[in-house]
């Protein structure tokens, strides 16, 4: 038996139960164990169901055992997001407001896609309250912390998920996006995380104050099991009337995922014009990322795509829509709720009509003016954060001017309002020895590309988990 499982990738896990040196159960205790030993400084799982997990790892051993898996990923232990229902499990999204006790009879699309192909669902990852923010700390839950520096957030929305992949606790984890909930956390804990082109991956209940802005998507220590676990997610399913028809969702995503990047072409953009900025550090690991990806091929530029501004068209979105959310909540249990969030809908309730449609206008520019940038450039690269992990527990980072989390996510919301796929690749530490990452942006339904710069890089600089968690 392989000396530690919980190190083992998803596509090595496969490889072993095949083999017969290690079976679903295995891995899974091995998992587990990991949860017990580290979630209690990292408070990245809310929930943990070890005894559904055995169970479903002993059916899967006894599918290897017959060599009759279900999949590629059966037996494999995966999280879910507090904010995915999940059959039999509580989903609290992180809130004191929300029901315990309400129905637990239904999957989402991404549950029920993993069970169905044999996953083993260990628990649910935390979330801040309704995802509304991109650090993970919540009224119900508490501060979730960064494997690489427990003092640091490991981001969010999905930062439960980066949290745990990063420390080892499972090699498959599922997280949700609307304004860079994937990628935000994967930068900052050091993994492979990536959004999805919209509807691709279909999302059940689709938030009603989000709508398209919102993503399901693979977070994991290796762009080979993203591509594994996309496979899974990008099945259609009917109670998504946005997703896409099931002739777009039929692409192996392993599929000439190794076949590199030769004549590629790259836009390389520091900034994102004048809607982004950057720390020294980070800036330095992602011009170094750009070298690498003309080193092994591709056709990088630098320059910038022709957009307009972002940052007023999310805010006016953001801002109606959280809004909206906060006043489906009882007026007697706003007392319950994040602060920030509140202050967020406050804002959303001085919003004209006008104000939303310009926003949503302005957003149809933009997506219009990066789809004509596409036309010259297959890809676009730019940072992925402009800084690394800030203080747990905090929304802002110390000793800023900085008011609201988008003030550092100026790279991340931007495709959000497009739909594009993106990806946040890892690409070394900065000055505090902390995670970046730069991100990858493709034309609408181009994800196999995307995954496959993504994997040229990786081969040549492979990503490394936190220290000091086997």
């Amino acid at each position: 038996m392989p000396e530690n499982l919980a190190a083992l990738t998803a596509s090595q896990l496969r490889d072993v139960y095949a083999s017969g040196e290690a079976s679903p159960v295995d891995a899974t205790r091995a998992v587990l164990d990991q949860i017990e030993a580290h979630n209690p400084i990292l408070n990245c799982f809310c929930l943990v169901d070890a005894d559904a997990a055995l169970g479903s790892a002993r059916d899967a051993e006894t599918r290897w055992t017959k060599g009759e898996p279900l999949s590629a990923i059966d037996g494999v232990p995966v999280s879910i997001k507090d904010l995915t229902p999940t059959k039999g499990w509580p989903t609290l999204r992180g809130s004191r407001t929300s029901d315990p006790d309400a129905p637990r009879d239904e999957d989402a699309p991404a549950a029920a896609r993993l069970r169905e192909a044999g996953a083993v669902l260990t628990g649910k990852t935390t979330t801040p309250e309704f995802g509304w923010k991109g650090v993970t700390d919540n009224p119900l839950t508490g501060i979730t912390r960064n494997p690489w520096n427990p003092e640091r957030t490991p981001g969010g929305s999905s930062g439960g998920a980066s949290s745990a992949c990063a420390a080892f606790m499972g090699p498959l984890h599922q997280g949700s996006d609307a304004a860079g909930s994937i990628r935000i956390p994967s930068a900052f804990a050091g993994i492979f995380g990536h959004k999805p082109t919209f509807g691709l991956v279909p999302n059940y209940p689709l938030p009603g104050h989000i709508g398209n802005l919102a993503n399901m998507g693979p977070m994991t220590r290796t762009v080979t099991d993203a591509a594994l676990m996309l496979n899974i997610l990008a099945s259609p399913d009917s109670r998504d009337s946005m997703s896409a028809p099931a002739s777009a969702q039929d692409e192996n995503y392993l599929n000439g995922l190794d076949a590199g990047i030769e004549g590629v072409r790259i836009a390389y953009s520091p900034t994102l014009g004048n809607n982004g900025w950057v720390n020294d550090d980070v800036a330095a690991a992602v011009a170094d990322a750009a070298k690498t990806l003309s080193d092994i091929g591709a056709v990088v530029e630098e320059i910038d795509p022709d957009i307009p501004p972002t940052r007023p068209i999310i805010e006016v979105i953001w801002a109606a829509a959280d809004a909206w959310l906060v006043d489906q909540i009882p007026a007697d249990k706003h007392h319950l709720m994040d602060p920030g969030l509140l202050a967020i809908a406050e804002e959303g309730r001085k919003l004209s009509a006008t104000d939303l449609v310009n926003a949503h206008a302005a957003r149809v520019e933009l997506g219009n003016k990066m789809a004509q940038f596409h036309e010259n450039y297959d890809l676009l690269l730019t940072p992925q954060m402009p800084l690394e992990a800030i203080e747990a527990g905090k929304n802002v980072p110390n000793e800023s001017d900085m008011t609201h989390w988008v003030d550092w996510c100026p790279f991340t919301y931007p495709f959000n309002l497009t739909m594009q796929p993106a990806c946040s690749v890892p690409c070394g530490l900065g000055d505090e020895h902390l995670p970046v990452a730069f991100q990858l942006v493709g034309r609408h339904w181009e994800d196999a590309l995307v995954l496959r710069a993504a994997r040229a890089f990786e081969k040549s600089n492979p990503f490394a988990a936190a220290p000091g968690y086997l």
